[in-house]
């Protein structure tokens, strides 16, 4: 099978909280798409550092794949923050001429409007918070968490500077895709954030509304074929378990995520990518 047998390799970017590991992020996403003829490659980037160090790391990281895959470019696919990393190695460190693709899984392009609220909160609260959550950043592995940071990068005024500052490149294709669940149910460890992000900005992946994540092409809004919804959780899948999907916009399903990129990467290559 080469359905994902794309001219440049990927290059997969993980969002905030994780690392690449022995633990993979994406699940058994990985592996379905090598099945499928996909040469693969893992971002390696820092789980909780800032914006601008993560996309420095990326960007030697782009050099070492280059350099094995013998490509002139790759194409990225980034879930979450990663995505916003992504851009900025286009843009800001202008690597835009090795970049044939963007892909972005619920990125927050605009800004969390909740993040926004949050960050209202006194600040030495929400500086405790960071400063806590970078203990353990560090024991990760992290050389450099700056977990404070990472939350005002989310807001919606930093993006807006972000966008201003970071406008797209020529001859990068850029794409987006948002998720929803359909209850706070639908996936419990997403339970108290879906809650607040419905109270505060609508319906979500329980983290970010799909007017949040859009940028460039919006590939569509996706949730679950059944009663779940799609959470962003399992937009990686987390769980290393089914899940079905569905497009709102063209009503276009996927027996599972794994299927929906798969389909992702065959787009890339029917483009000559």
């Amino acid at each position: 099978m080469q359905s994902c047998k794309t001219r440049y390799p990927i290059l997969l970017v993980h969002g905030m909280g994780f690392r690449d590991g022995k633990i993979c992020y994406w699940g058994r996403i990985p592996k379905v798409l090598e099945k499928h003829g996909a040469e693969l490659y893992f971002g390696g980037q820092e789980a909780n550092a800032s914006i601008e160090r993560n996309a420095g790391l990326l960007a030697e990281r782009l050099k070492a794949v280059l350099a094995d895959s013998g490509a002139e470019k790759v194409n990225i696919i980034a879930h979450s923050k990663g995505g916003i990393e992504a851009r900025y190695l286009i843009s800001a460190l202008r690597m835009g001429g090795r970049i044939a693709s963007l892909t972005t899984i619920s990125t927050p392009h605009n800004g969390s409007a909740a993040m926004e609220k949050l960050m209202k909160l006194p600040r030495p609260l929400m500086k405790l918070i960071g400063a806590g959550t970078d203990v353990f950043k560090r024991l990760g592995g992290d050389k450099k968490p700056d977990t404070y940071r990472c939350f005002e990068q989310l807001t919606q005024s930093y993006m807006s500077r972000f966008n201003a500052e970071n406008p797209d490149v020529s001859g990068v294709f850029c794409r987006s895709c948002a998720f929803l669940m359909k209850s706070p149910f639908s996936d419990i460890l997403m339970l108290v954030p879906y809650l607040g992000v419905r109270l505060l900005s609508g319906r979500s992946d329980g983290f970010l509304t799909p007017e949040e994540v859009r940028h460039g092409e919006l590939r569509g809004t996706f949730t679950g074929a059944g009663f779940r919804g799609i959470s962003h959780c399992d937009e990686v899948d987390l769980r290393r378990m089914r899940v079905r999907v569905r497009c709102l916009e063209t009503g276009e399903s996927f027996s599972d995520i794994t299927e929906f990129y798969v389909k992702l990467v065959n787009e890339l290559k029917e483009r000559g990518l």
